[in-house]
């Protein structure tokens, strides 16, 4: 049961990771690729905080996601001003020096060693130990982080980022500062994503580089992509099975040394058919072009 349990969790910070790329990516049409980036920032930051300076990982989530907001204005801004492939190898580029950074600035972060005994959240000087616990504050962070999104994808906002999804020219052309409106969307992205990262660090209690490199990017897109960019419900589909599916593989009794990357193949064989066969994914509302 607590397995059971453990990998709801695990599909739950996801899901915060995929509604956050989506808005990025699907309601935008930004092609971001360096997502984990801003869930790395948010941990590291949540963690040193809570092990360094005994501060509560509460605040220490509110830290993190702060930080990680920061960190998707430092991208932005200079990003924002590329389109297409460019844009995305910008983001990539920069997903490759935050976790170059996790791994080597080891004064700080202890680099590939990685920071255990991590302190779990606590609520009124009760420790959320249990399981249970922790995924029912999982689930409350992704009704908040659906409910947020929603709501800004349903205003006049989240309009005009569908029509600089669907041609900047034309938004342009109205007088609206799509540069503006995209270093928002990275903001908002990368806060949530931030706010996933610090629940990742507090619930598994140790963290490393290799937590995040830039290969849970591709699959967080591909979260994305699976279940419909453009889509809140979407974001909850491919989150939850692309969590869940991969999780089968323990029960082959292949080593880690095997599923690992086999788990990667998998993850790289079902974006290139998806690509190809349906790009909107399972219930999008959009596909690139």
């Amino acid at each position: 049961m607590e397995y059971l349990l453990h990998i709801l969790i695990i599909s739950g910070i996801y899901i915060i990771l995929t509604l956050s790329l989506n808005l990025i990516l699907g309601y935008t049409g930004i092609p971001a690729l360096g997502h984990i980036a801003f869930a790395c920032v948010g941990a590291y930051t949540s963690s040193i905080l809570a092990l360094n300076y005994g501060i509560s990982p509460w605040i220490g989530l509110l830290v993190g996601a702060c930080f990680a907001s920061l960190l998707g204005i430092i991208i932005g801004f200079p990003s924002i001003r590329l389109k297409g492939d460019y844009l995305a190898l910008a983001t990539f580029g920069f997903g490759v020096i935050v976790y170059s950074i996790s791994k080597n600035w080891v004064d700080l972060t202890r680099g590939p060693m990685g920071l255990p005994g991590i302190p779990k959240f606590s609520f009124f000087g009760f420790e959320l130990q249990p399981v249970w616990a922790y995924l029912t504050l999982v689930t409350v962070f992704v009704l908040i982080t659906a409910v947020i999104i929603n709501r800004i994808v349903d205003s006049p906002f989240g309009r005009i980022l569908k029509s600089i999804r669907e041609d900047e020219v034309a938004s342009i052309s109205i007088g609206k500062n799509i540069a503006r409106y995209k270093l928002i969307v990275f903001v908002v992205g990368a806060f949530f994503a931030g706010i996933a990262g610090s629940l990742y660090a507090h619930y598994i209690t140790f963290i490393d580089p290799s937590s995040f490199t830039i290969m849970e990017s591709i699959a967080v897109l591909l979260m994305v992509v699976f279940g419909g960019m453009g889509s809140i419900r979407g974001s909850f589909i491919g989150a939850s099975i692309l969590v869940i599916f991969p999780e089968k593989l323990r029960f082959l009794g292949m080593p880690s040394s095997v599923a690992a990357p086999l788990r990667q193949m998998i993850y790289g064989l079902l974006l290139v058919v998806l690509m190809i066969k349906r790009p909107q994914g399972i219930i999008g509302q959009y596909r690139f072009k």
